[in-house]
């Protein structure tokens, strides 16, 4: 566990904002696990429970006008980025109040209104787009960041590598963000890579890269700070590994037979949200009655976003049609 003099100064409202961010993502993702169990969630669920220091140390440095393009593990990221919970609970049960009209389920959350440009059922496939808004931003002359989160599993795809390639030969503002489970969906980085060390790829396109621990929110914080003040100022693609451990299963419908229950319950002890609130506590900047205090205000919130989603209305089948095609007459 990290010292409280191992920390760079935070004050301590921000220290609370990135517990809070972090406790409220593990929450509403473990009320989905149960409710997927209940079958009011369908399809497929990937959860980010182990990887919340990621989303929340560096979502909230991007600015308001910045984009973002996330993986099928996107919960927290739209959560961290301001898309009310009850909108991401209705979306998960299909219902028409959802952030895509329920139309997108738990792999494609939207949000036009905080340019968040959704998940990606394919692995790998956000990347290409992050290239192509970060393209339009660049021909406009903006200094806009797209920040594109994918695991360490995308390495191995086509698109990753293509990406690279573009937004370097083309100078495009894009933050390549690499969220380093070890597992990719089910087998192991070094059974799959020649090169495990993630941050070491972009070099063949040279880009600069950064290397993190991705189970400390602060120093995810402090190389998200660092990397997109970089992109922002030079125009260029930076790329961040950062290493952390999913401690669910890929998704519910897996075995998890790739791995011993110990290694994932040697991991949870070193957790970003038991180390975060231990430092918390040893620094003297939150006491236990606090952190249980901000705890029953998440509960109220989720239990609010799943009465939400039930009182949603399903989408009539006479509008089945409708986003289809683009609409000639506005």
């Amino acid at each position: 566990m990290s010292r409280a003099a191992d920390k760079p100064h935070l004050s301590r409202e921000h220290a609370l904002d990135l517990l809070r961010a972090m406790m409220r993502i593990r929450r509403f993702e473990g009320e989905c696990a149960r409710l997927y169990t209940e079958q009011k969630i369908r399809g497929f669920l990937h959860l980010y429970d182990g990887e919340e220091a990621i989303a929340a140390g560096i979502i909230p440095v991007l600015e308001a006008r910045d984009r973002i393009v996330a993986t099928y593990r996107e919960h927290a990221h739209a959560l961290v980025r301001g898309i009310p919970m009850n909108a991401v609970m209705a979306e998960m049960f299909g219902k028409q109040e959802g952030c895509s009209h329920g139309r997108g389920g738990s792999m494609h959350l939207f949000s036009s209104e905080t340019n968040f440009y959704g998940g990606n059922a394919i692995v790998g496939g956000g990347m290409p787009v992050a290239v192509g808004l970060a393209l339009s931003d660049h021909m406009r002359g903006d200094d806009v960041v797209t920040a594109c989160f994918f695991g360490e599993g995308a390495v191995a795809e086509g698109e990753f590598h293509e990406s690279l390639n573009l937004a370097a030969l083309w100078s495009l503002p894009v933050l390549f963000i690499c969220e380093n489970n070890l597992y990719a969906m089910g087998t192991a980085l070094d059974r799959s890579e020649s090169v495990t060390d993630i941050h070491k790829k972009p070099d063949c396109y040279g880009i600069d890269a950064e290397v993190v621990d991705g189970m400390d929110v602060v120093a995810v914080e402090a190389a998200a700070r660092r990397a997109i003040a970089k992109v922002r100022e030079t125009g260029a693609p930076h790329f961040l590994e950062c290493r952390t451990y999913r401690f669910r299963a890929h998704s519910m419908f897996d075995a998890q037979l790739y791995r011993d229950k110990s290694e994932v319950e040697e991991w949870r002890e070193k957790g970003p949200i038991v180390r975060f609130r231990e430092w918390l506590e040893d620094a003297g900047m939150a006491h236990g009655e606090e952190i249980e205090k901000i705890a029953e205000e998440i509960e109220g919130e989720v239990a609010e976003a799943v009465a939400f989603a039930e009182r949603g209305s399903w989408e009539p089948v006479t509008e089945l049609t409708r986003f289809t095609y683009a609409d000639r007459t506005a």
